[in-house]
Parts: structure tokens; sequence; C-alpha cells
């Protein structure tokens, strides 16, 4: 019986237009997908390929960027509060290209006066781009409450109505 080669690793990146994306994950699935602004200092050498689910992942980021794909099916491993996952499960039925405020998240969840929670929930979100916290606006359709970036929140927006 031979060896069998388990030297994965947990992490890759995708470098998009608007920054590097680091992808974390195992056998299991994604644990979280974000933004990287230190990768150029954290980025060592490798030391095996990537899970399978992460190497998904990393293909339906580039399909994502380049306008062919406006959903993505991936195996996330979801932690948070159950507010949190309720507004992150609301997140996933905005329609790509399309916006919603964040008191609309507040009612679609059943607490219509929890639109500043909503916006907590959306900062701590672990997966940039997957779950569409960029789709959340202000009520009076600003762009407010990015904490990736309001730059990243237009630039993904912009992105999304191009490819309507």
């Amino acid at each position: 019986m031979g060896l069998i080669d388990r030297s994965y690793e947990d992490h890759a990146y995708y470098k998009s237009e608007i920054g590097f994306i680091r992808v974390e994950g195992g056998h299991e699935g994604i644990t979280s997908i974000e933004f990287d602004e230190d990768k150029e200092k954290s980025h060592g050498k490798s030391r095996g390929k990537p899970y399978r689910s992460i190497a998904d992942c990393i293909i339906q980021l580039e399909e994502y960027f380049k306008g062919e794909r406006k959903e993505f099916d991936l195996d996330l491993r979801i932690e948070g509060t159950v507010f949190q996952k309720s507004v992150w499960n609301a997140l996933l039925d905005i329609p790509y290209g399309k916006t919603v405020s964040y008191g609309y998240i507040a009612g679609k969840i059943g607490n219509s006066k929890a639109s500043r929670a909503v916006g907590n929930a959306n900062s701590k979100n672990r997966f940039v781009v997957v779950i569409p916290c960029h789709r959340v606006i202000g009520a009076g359709g600003n762009l407010v409450g990015y904490a990736k970036g309001l730059y990243r929140k237009e630039w993904l927006l912009d992105h999304e109505k191009k490819f309507l």
C-alpha cells in the first residue's frame, strides 16, 4: 500500500479587479471568502494543491468576474448568530444586479425596526460576493455601509448591471 498525498492547501487567492480575495476551507466546504488587503505580505510558498471546494470557489469567482456567472453553487460553512444567519439567508434572495434597502431586509426577516442590526450583520459577512451584502443600500438609494470599501460595493453593483 502506497502513501496517499494529503498535502492540500486550506486557502487560495483569486486576483480580482478590486483586490485579492482569499478563499479558505477544507474537504467539508468553504469557511470564508474575504478581500485580503495584506495578500502580498502574507502569501508564502504553496504547500500543495487547494481542496476541491476551494478550487471550485476560485473557478466560480472567476466566472462571476467575467460576467458568466450570476449565482454560486458552493458548500458554505457559515458560522454566526441566529439573527446573522437569517440576514445572510435573506441576502441570498436578492437577484443579481438588483439592490434593496437595509429596511427591506429587516422587514423580510420579520423585524422591520432592525435596519441597523442588519447593517451590523452585513459587516460580519465572511463570504464576500457570494453572500451579496454589496446589494444592500441605504433607504435613499445611497451606497452606504460596506465594510470592504464603498469603491468595491460600487464596482460590484456596476459590474452586475453591465451583465444583466
